[in-house]
């Protein structure tokens, strides 16, 4: 069972549901796909036990065979590839890796090497597995980590996807067999929801939402899932003792040990689905 974790906007408690519900279950592995910014592990303080480097292949040009001809940038849809009279100027952080310019090169003058985007680290709290990845500063396409990171997909999987619906969520929560959108009742919440939902409804992925901060806002999240037939499956009260929790850097089920049990049967209820 591999069970995604998202959210149309940051700050919805995407995380913070993450991280309990593997705390509420060990016997589930967690992942965490916010390779720009994990911090799974933050909260977890976990023992490492070892990394490893992630890379995509790029172009290597051969200035000894190229004559210039300007084929390969004309191919590359990324702009990673830039030909003038006698220079070929390379972008590997736009490169895609899909290996199209050394296909068309007539001189057999590009060649791919190895560029590290980013690494994998793994690590165990107690019972709990936790992998996540670490995308290196300034590399533009964080779907590549994440691919790498979702390789270590091994039985039971929460995944923490990157927040919004940008390439690199739709990476970490495709091939889910389920997922949970957190959101929180307020018109920014809604709004991203909605987001988020078409995203989810395009890839053809089953969804249910999971409200936060329940009793700040107003309605409009219930009658939104309510006309499009989302279920809700739990709402988190908006309660200053998990709030406090979290400033510390403390998961809530550590000392609420009410919500083990409530989580647990949200596991248990989107198994059922």
């Amino acid at each position: 069972m591999i069970i995604s974790i998202a959210s149309g906007k940051g700050g919805t408690g995407k995380t913070t549901l993450a991280v309990n519900l593997a705390l509420s279950d060990p016997g589930f592995k967690l992942l965490d796909c916010d390779v720009e910014e994990p911090n799974c592990h933050i909260f977890l303080d976990p023992e490492e036990l070892g990394r490893r480097e992630v890379t995509v292949k790029v172009p290597k040009i051969d200035d000894s065979l190229c004559d210039y001809c300007g084929r390969c940038a004309d191919f590359c849809q990324y702009n990673a590839l830039a030909v003038s009279q006698d220079v070929v100027m390379k972008f590997p952080e736009l490169c895609h890796s899909c290996g199209g310019c050394a296909l068309v090169c007539p001189k057999d003058a590009i060649t791919e090497q190895e560029n590290r985007v980013g690494e994998v680290v793994h690590a165990r709290k107690g019972e709990l597995k936790i992998s996540y990845g670490v995308l290196d500063t300034g590399q533009a396409m964080a779907s590549p980590v994440i691919r790498q990171l979702k390789g270590e997909v091994k039985g039971d999987t929460l995944i923490d996807a990157p927040p919004g619906t940008s390439c690199a969520t739709i990476e970490a929560v495709k091939d889910s067999d389920f997922c949970l959108l957190v959101t929180e009742p307020t018109p920014f919440g809604l709004y991203d929801l909605k987001l988020a939902v078409k995203m989810l409804e395009t890839i053809g992925l089953d969804h249910a939402v999971v409200v936060n901060r329940d009793g700040i806002g107003d309605n409009k999240v219930q009658r939104y899932c309510e006309k499009k037939d989302i279920p809700i499956l739990l709402r988190l009260p908006y309660d200053p003792q998990i709030a406090r929790l979290y400033s510390e850097g403390i998961p809530f089920t550590q000392h609420l040990h009410e919500y083990r049990s409530i989580l647990k049967n949200l596991l248990e209820d989107v198994r059922r689905r």
